[in-house]
């Protein structure tokens, strides 16, 4: 009676449980792909409810994107101080228990060089061609949006997987210059594009609160060229505009 192995049944077992973790390996990292992926539509919601929340406690108007207040730069998310170093920002106090530092960052996004003004780059913008302002940008308006301008709350990006060719940038901007209301050049808005990084898709909360998973990433033709893998979430400013 036999109580081992030979060689060939041996080698034939391995290469079995190769195959079976060939297999299973593609399966686990989609899995992975999903839960990072349904964080950060949590992690959106959050931010939406939190830039509502704002709203309500400033005569419904939206956070600012950037604006200069007391010598320093006051951002949606970050404060950066006269020393250099960065410090929560706007929309903090109203983000739940101590979840702030998780929530404004996406567990898909890993990082980059970019940001502005070397603050921290979490991986997620807002939109400052309609809803924030950011102080000193071209274009009529001088404040950011009152919650009762926003015609179709539930077609309007609020938040969203900020990135460009660079890497992250925390200012969402629409396509198609209008200088009504953000008449930056074409650089400035190829540098508030969308990351579609979960498995070529990208999480996007609207100003009603809800969060969609949209896997058309398009660009601009004859404004330059975005980078693989980033683009604007609609041909024209159709998704973020305040009227429809």
């Amino acid at each position: 009676m036999r109580n081992a192995f030979t060689l060939v049944e041996l080698l034939v077992a391995i290469a079995a449980l190769c195959v079976l973790a060939a297999l299973a390996f593609p399966a686990l990292e989609r899995g992975r792909q999903s839960a990072r992926a349904a964080a950060c539509a949590s992690n959106l919601r959050q931010l939406a409810a939190a830039a509502l929340s704002y709203a309500g406690e400033h005569r419904g108007q939206f956070p600012w994107g950037m604006r200069v207040e007391g010598g320093e730069m006051a951002c949606w998310d970050f404060v950066v101080g006269a020393d250099g170093r960065a410090r929560p920002g706007l929309i903090w106090d109203h983000v739940p228990g101590e979840d702030a530092k998780r929530v404004l960052q996406c567990p898909s996004f890993l990082g980059g060089e970019a940001n502005w003004r070397g603050d921290p780059f979490t991986g997620y913008n807002y939109n400052c061609s309609y809803v924030g302002k950011v102080e000193g940008d071209p274009g009529a308006r001088t404040a950011p949006a009152l919650l009762s301008q926003v015609e179709e709350p539930a077609r309007t990006a609020l938040f969203g997987d900020g990135q460009y060719a660079d890497g992250a940038n925390k200012f969402m901007r629409a396509p198609v210059r209008d200088k009504a209301h953000d008449g930056s050049g074409s650089g400035i808005r190829e540098a508030g594009t969308q990351g579609f990084r979960h498995g070529g898709r990208t999480n996007v909360a609207f100003c009603d609160g809800h969060v969609e998973s949209l896997d058309t990433p398009y660009r601009r033709g004859g404004e330059g060229f975005v980078s693989d893998g980033c683009g604007f979430l609609s041909p024209d400013n159709s998704l973020y505009s305040l009227s429809k």
